[in-house]
């Protein structure tokens, strides 16, 4: 039995898009890419070829990977009690400092660069059922973080 995958609505949304683009385009430029390569000779020595196939192969595992995620995704809508929650976007402030702000998401929805962090996450796990005022510490490898909660929509 697999797993659950939690995730946002628009996390799933995202996944379905990218499903369809891999299973349309990218296939059908991957089978050209393959045709072109076949067509210039010997397939031993065809190292265009061998590139072709093995892109084609990575290709086929991130669909089968999507399709598994789109599979045991299941869908948490975010809390309206006002604690941190999957798709909640939180306010913090670390000892005083200037104001971040931050979405909770599920793990493959994840992306610190554009300020996504996953609910599993170490800040993640400490802001979950969090609301606005409470104080949270962190262990993280570079040492003690400590965040007060200032929002959470």
């Amino acid at each position: 039995m697999e797993n659950d995958t939690l995730m946002t609505p628009e996390g799933l949304q995202a996944l379905e898009r990218e499903l369809e683009q891999l299973i349309g385009p990218a296939r059908d430029e991957m089978a050209e890419r393959i045709k072109v390569a076949r067509e210039l000779g010997d397939l031993k020595e065809n190292a265009e070829y061998h590139a072709a196939k093995e892109s084609q192969a990575f290709l086929e595992t991130r669909i089968l990977q999507v399709q598994r995620q789109i599979r045991t995704a299941k869908v948490v809508e975010q809390s309206s009690d006002g604690r941190v929650s999957i798709g909640s976007t939180v306010v913090v402030r670390e000892d005083g400092g200037p104001e971040e702000t931050w979405t909770v998401t599920g793990v493959n929805e994840a992306d610190p660069m554009e300020d996504r962090i996953s609910y599993e996450s170490p800040i993640g796990s400490a802001l979950m059922g969090k609301v606005a005022g409470d104080q949270v510490e962190v262990e993280l490898p570079r040492g003690q973080m400590r965040l007060e909660v200032v929002r959470v929509d």
